[in-house]
């Protein structure tokens, strides 16, 4: 058992090209290694900035391949397919047999045992993985053909302490490591991957990425304690920095004390986004003038860290004096502005929107009764700060910097805070707007977007989504669920289709109402599956659902979700399950409706009775609705149900009871069908 080593090395990778790399590399290797029945004990790879590498432990070094019958076409099949089985197994037709099967006579090949060398495979199978990663963005060097994330310089590839040898573009493979650093190039033969790491770590680089995140925890874990800070790492940031630095050391750096005055929010933006460095945060969870800088080199001389409060300190600097000139302007004068900044070239400007959204925001506040003249001052106000030469510096603090503008001017509290929170959720599982102002900005404003977007039939494909209206619209469905609203949902999209057509919008698609609807309910799925759904529970309900009260949706499935497998559920399904079972075999033209003047036995008439009380309950408006009563309701009918089928036959040789009974049976199983699909449910 012998080890593969490789590495490809290159000028530095973006973090994120860097990790997609990585895992893409990997899994070819692996599914290629199974597909050729290579045996091997560990298979890994890492990176860092310059090097992708592979580490295959225990690698055998030959293939056996047993003798084997292949069975090949049916005797008497066209020639054409006959000679296309001959040429995919490279033989001729001498080497064809004929056998019969059960299921007729069909040609056979016998294979030869074979012994297939590891490293001949490997010549193959390495190239191929190489040329696999699939880069989002990729360069060609010089008059090179090669595409890669960067410019690839050397292949460095070892197997059973041999160089491997093959060529990949103008590439050849080599046993030579290369480090470049201060403008000094080395060089060195390795022989395995423990001399390859300490080579490597003689030169203070580190290529194992996980290796350098415990470094850079324990780093800041140490310093933490020691000054009794709080941890509070971006874990998105953390995988970025983890995949910048070769040689993770820990700084600790300060800006003045006076830009503590700004939003935190600037701060934390200015520190992660623009420069990639940790804000810290006290014991009590307020932030502090200190922030950690991951750096590739030590800094004995604290050269660095004064570079990097210089650069941090200058751009607070520029956020302050954005702060106090924006903080001053009247968001209410602003408005006005938005007319330069446009939503999409067909749907108008910024300013159009938000006229739209006051429309909106006024109907549902009928709905859920809170104060109509408010909650249109805040969808006034909800994309003024995007007049704003902060938000023009820090895009990702749209609505936040909103926030603070409203706050500083007076507006009320739940107002400013509508103008910030509005824009949630941002995910499946993000923060969600609580605050009955706030979630109905943030309703209204999806609503338009989604709205908009099917009226002039630009609407998201299998593939695209380049306006995110899927994420709008599972983010209207967590807004709704999350905050138990029940609202005339239909009315405020048609209310939309109205307003855009008044602005003089062509109304392109004219069935939006039904088509943003039904795209809603779609993505109920994803809602569903993150609750642990089962699959035949999300499809008995969202298929069967119409309307548009997805509250109603939501509970009734997460309600048979929880009751499936136990009395309840299993009663119900039961209860159905014999029902359409009977009519499964009877004609299509059974539609429900029994006549009580031909019932002959009273289990007829307590199943009719029962069936009538579930279907008033049924007819309670949304609001009153209580699932649990009635899926309850549909269990109870079991010891009915039973009753009727152990002393009613409904084969009745009148043909008139016949149907009368088959009429009552579709009738039972329509009502339950109100509830959810029963029909979709595994196992009926």
């Amino acid at each position: 058992m012998v080890e593969l080593l490789l590495e490809l090395y290159s000028e530095e990778i973006p973090p994120q090209l860097q990790i997609e790399a990585r895992s893409q590399l990997k899994q070819f290797i692996e599914n290629s290694f199974k597909e050729n029945h290579l045996k091997y004990k560990d298979l890994t790879a890492y990176s860092s900035p310059t090097r992708l590498t592979l580490y295959v432990k225990n690698l055998s070094e030959k293939i056996k391949i047993d003798a084997k019958e292949i069975k090949g076409p049916k005797v008497g099949s066209p020639d054409q397919v006959l000679q296309g089985f001959i040429k995919s197994k490279s033989i001729s037709e001498k080497d064809l047999i004929e056998k019969e099967t059960e299921k007729g006579k069909f040609f056979f090949i016998k294979t030869q045992p074979q012994v297939i060398l590891t490293e001949e495979l490997l010549k193959k199978i390495v190239p191929k993985a190489i040329g696999s990663i699939n880069w989002k963005r990729s360069m060609r060097w010089s008059d090179y053909n090669l595409m890669w994330g960067r410019p690839l310089r050397s292949i460095f590839a070892r197997f059973n302490n041999n160089k491997l040898l093959f060529k990949f573009d103008h590439l050849e493979t080599n046993d030579e490591v290369i480090i470049e650093q201060d403008l000094i190039v080395k060089t060195k033969k390795i022989k395995n991957f423990a001399e390859y790491l300490a080579f490597l770590k003689s030169h203070e680089i580190i290529v194992d990425h996980e290796e350098r995140k415990k470094i850079i925890l324990k780093k800041i874990n140490s310093v933490a304690k020691s000054k009794q800070y709080k941890e509070h790492l971006n874990p998105k940031l953390l995988e970025e920095v983890v995949n910048i630095v070769e040689d993770p050391n820990l700084l600790l750096v300060n800006f003045n004390k006076e830009y503590l005055k700004i939003p935190q929010e600037i701060i934390i933006s200015t520190l992660e986004k623009n420069q990639r460095y940790f804000p810290i945060f006290d014991s009590r969870d307020r932030l502090t003038n200190y922030f950690f800088v991951i750096a590739n080199k030590k800094d004995e001389k604290k050269l660095i860290t004064v570079g990097n409060k210089r650069v941090v300190e200058a751009r607070l600097a520029d956020a302050k004096f954005f702060w106090d000139k924006d903080r001053s302007k009247n968001l209410i004068k602003q408005i006005g502005n938005l007319k330069s900044i446009t939503f999409y070239e067909k749907l108008g400007t910024i300013y159009d929107k938000t006229q739209r959204l006051r429309q909106l925001a006024g109907l549902l506040s009928d709905d859920l009764n809170i104060n109509k003249e408010k909650v249109q001052i805040a969808a006034s106000i909800s994309k003024s700060d995007l007049c704003s030469d902060l938000v023009g510096e820090y895009p990702e603090l749209q609505g936040v910097m909103g926030k603070y503008f409203a706050i500083a001017q007076g507006f009320d509290e739940d107002v400013a805070n509508s103008v910030s929170d509005h824009y949630l959720p941002t995910g499946l599982t993000s923060a969600l707007p609580k605050k009955p102002f706030s979630y109905s900005i943030s309703i209204v404003d999806k609503i338009d977007t989604l709205v908009g977007f099917f009226v002039i039939d630009e609407k998201p494909t299998s593939s695209k989504d380049p306006f995110a209206l899927r994420r709008a619209a599972i983010g209207l469905l967590r807004v709704i669920i999350e905050n138990k609203l029940s609202f005339k949902l239909r009315d405020l999209i048609n209310y939309a289709i109205r307003l855009y057509d008044e602005q003089g919008v062509e109304i392109k698609n004219k069935k939006t109402e039904h088509e943003v609807l039904d795209f809603i309910k779609e993505r109920m799925r994803n809602v569903l599956k993150l609750k642990n759904t089962k699959a035949d529970i999300i499809e008995a309900s969202v298929s069967s659902h119409a309307g548009d009260n997805f509250l109603d949706l939501y509970s009734k499935t997460i309600l048979m979700n929880k009751y499936k497998h136990k009395g309840i559920g299993l009663n119900a399904i039961s209860s159905y399950k014999r029902a359409a079972n009977i009519l499964e075999k009877a004609d299509k033209g059974i539609t429900g409706r029994p006549d009580a003047v031909l019932f002959r036995k009273d289990e007829e008439k307590i199943l009719h009775e029962k069936i009538n009380e579930i279907r008033k309950a049924f007819t309670v408006k949304d609001d009153n609705k209580d699932y649990e009563s009635l899926l309850i309701k549909l269990s109870d009918t079991k010891e009915s149900t039973d009753n009727f089928f152990d002393n009613v036959v409904v084969n009745d040789e009148n043909k008139d009871i016949k149907n009368n009974r088959l009429e009552l049976l579709k009738m039972f199983c329509n009502t339950f069908d109100n509830f959810i699909d029963f029909s979709k449910l595994e196992g009926l």
